[in-house]
């Protein structure tokens, strides 16, 4: 059986190096974390887990990081859709502007947010003549994490519509179905893998994100308080357990979540495939 050939060569080399740089960058860390937190049982995580203000900044950390992957499932695709599928003038800069996200730095993200969305802000000012506050709020959070997860869902969606050829709408046309049909029935099915992916990568950014969020956030305990942030106040406290356990925490649903959509999106991709 011949093997084919392949530009890097070595396969034993290539597949060594790959598990020692996934055994030394990710899976040390993670096994250093789950031992740190071993020692407080399980009796102790869950404890951890139901204290009130851990509970409430777990609920803020992952719920608004589910809302903001939402938000930019929808206006990803439509941006990746606008940039693939319609030539403007501009169009470059604004595929361009869609990474910026990616170079700008978090601290710097969340001091222009902060300032844009603060009540004597541009648009904070805006919002607070009706009464509406977003900076040092869940929504001013939530735009943070719209903010830096919005990248993903558009890269990630954006290679697809490019590859879908305007024959499958016309197609669709052609056998009576209307605009709304194609758009559920026909290119929908087509992007769900991909839309899927965006949205995982988002809502793990999300979840994880601290610096562009603690300048808008407030930091209130019950409010507006993240769960990274409160790890930072138990790493400051010198409570080291305390810490790793609201981190194991975060890990093990980040990785329930993240299953469960891993395994939604091989479902779509089969029920694709088998059409």
């Amino acid at each position: 059986m011949l093997k084919e050939p392949s530009a890097i060569p070595g396969f034993g080399l290539a597949f060594g190096y790959t598990l020692f740089y996934l055994g030394l960058i990710v899976l040390l860390p993670l096994s250093a974390l789950v031992l740190e937190a071993a020692g407080l049982g399980l009796d102790g995580i869950l404890r951890i887990a139901s204290e009130p203000r851990v509970y409430a900044a777990l609920r803020i950390s992952f719920g608004l990081a589910f809302a903001a992957a939402i938000i930019d499932s929808v206006f990803g695709l439509l941006i990746a859709w606008v940039l693939v599928r319609y030539s403007f003038p501009g169009r470059k800069v604004i595929d361009a502007a869609v990474d910026l996200p990616f170079a700008l730095p978090t601290a710097v993200a969340g001091i222009a947010l902060a300032t844009l969305y603060a009540p004597t802000g541009w648009l904070g000012g805006l919002f607070a003549a009706y009464g509406i506050k977003i900076a040092f709020t869940p929504l001013g959070i939530l735009i943070a994490l719209i903010f830096v997860g919005l990248p993903f869902t558009v890269r990630t969606v954006q290679p697809l519509v490019a590859e879908v050829d305007r024959e499958v709408e016309e197609a669709s046309a052609t056998l009576g179905a209307s605009r709304r049909q194609t758009l559920l029935r026909v290119i929908l099915p087509i992007f769900a893998p991909a839309i899927l992916t965006g949205f995982a990568l988002a809502f793990a950014r999300a979840v994880s994100e601290y610096g562009s969020v603690i300048f808008i956030a407030g930091n209130l305990p019950f409010v507006s308080e993240i769960a990274p942030q409160l790890i930072v106040i138990k790493l400051e406290e010198f409570d080291y357990r305390g810490a790793t356990g609201i981190a194991l925490i975060m890990l093990t649903l980040s990785f329930a979540i993240l299953l469960a959509i891993n395994l939604i999106q091989a479902w779509s991709r089969r029920r694709l495939g088998g059409v």
